[in-house]
């Protein structure tokens, strides 16, 4: 789909169901499985007398990955044969490109007093926005983004307080970035005078919020749903970045659509929302056409942000996604890795931010 398409496609979707449109630079590639990260990524063979590839930015077609690359050739034990006359010119072989030199980043570990540390180094180069770095274009589009969130919890004043504070961030199918959005939304929230949020990872099935953030889980969401006797807040865990808590997915269980379906979820709802009245809870939900959890959690929140990829997002799934969280009364669509236009939006080249002209 082209972006032409993709844009025409959000401003009809905006038009039907009358939502905002916001405007997000392109996400970061998906998180890579921790059994991937685990081997060094290892250096592109180029053969003789061909073109060398080159590494392209972002995921695609043309782009170069591990997957792609030749296999080495295996080093002969044995002296190379040599002759006389024009036969005596020693055959060499083919050059191997040195192994890539790859940043050490020590695994962030949690706090003795009980305080998680964000893995600043793991953000930055995956492109999420850095706690107490210098203002970005990134930084200021989820500054944008939050002010609507804010202003949507302060009119809903006829809601529960549990629901009114509670937001869930989906998207139709996976890699459409709405992991991306939940951190980065998390992050930016963090930065509030008066507020304070609560990232929980209710991707139940590939919980993997906690760990772009150097983060480790532990029992969490699913732990106290499953036992009334547990306190939710006895598995908050508060983070080094000042205003920022998370709350792990939990263990794995079979019945978590019906967990979240029982009275027992607005009963922890309510407890997170009492221990903290300044806390906003965002929930990072499975997408909602993969998954389940994700349409009976939309009965439990005051807001829902559909996360649309502006070249990967269908509008039948757009569709159907916004049907399946209509429990919600409020659902937004934000749009994810669409160009923005040459005259329009330059955040981060003005006064004195990088890029500056």
């Amino acid at each position: 789909m082209t972006k032409h398409g993709a844009s025409s496609l959000f401003e009809r979707a905006a038009e039907v169901y009358d939502f905002g449109s916001v405007f997000v630079p392109p996400a970061a590639p998906p998180p890579v499985p921790a059994e991937v990260q685990s081997e060094p990524e290892r250096a592109p063979v180029i053969e003789p007398e061909s073109p060398s590839p080159q590494w392209g930015e972002g995921w695609g077609e043309g782009v170069l990955t591990p997957d792609d690359t030749h296999e080495r050739p295996t080093p002969s034990p044995y002296p190379l044969p040599q002759g006389r006359g024009e036969e005596s010119e020693s055959v060499s072989e083919p050059e191997i490109a040195p192994e890539p030199e790859l940043p050490v980043i020590a695994p962030a570990e949690p706090r003795l007093d009980g305080v998680a540390a964000i893995d600043r180094n793991i953000l930055a180069e995956k492109g999420f926005v850095v706690p107490e770095a210098p203002a970005t274009g990134l930084a200021e589009e989820f500054r944008l983004v939050k002010r609507q969130l804010l202003v949507g919890i302060e009119r809903r004043v006829s809601l529960p307080e549990e629901k009114r504070r509670t937001v869930l961030i989906s998207s139709g199918q996976p890699n459409e970035g709405k992991s991306f959005c939940a951190i980065n939304l998390a992050l930016s929230l963090a930065g509030e005078r008066d507020v304070e949020v609560l990232l929980i990872d209710g991707d139940f099935s590939k919980p993997d919020a906690l760990a772009t953030l150097g983060i480790p889980g532990g029992p969490g969401l699913v732990d106290a749903l499953a036992d009334p006797s547990l306190d939710p807040e006895e598995f908050v865990v508060p983070t080094d970045v000042r205003g920022l808590s998370v709350l792990p997915a939990g263990r794995k269980a079979n019945n978590v659509p019906e967990l979240l379906a029982s009275d027992r979820t607005r009963e922890v709802l309510a407890r997170l929302v009492d221990a903290n009245r300044s806390r906003i809870i965002l929930f990072d939900s499975p997408p909602a056409l993969m998954a389940s959890p994700a349409t009976v959690l939309a009965g439990h929140v005051g807001q829902v942000l559909v996360v649309v990829r502006a070249d990967r997002t269908t509008e039948a799934d757009l569709r159907e996604t916004i049907q399946l969280l209509s429990a919600c009364d409020t659902v937004g669509l934000l749009l994810n890795g669409a160009a923005i236009a040459v005259n329009g939006r330059k955040f981060g080249a003005y006064e004195g931010y990088p890029d500056a002209e």
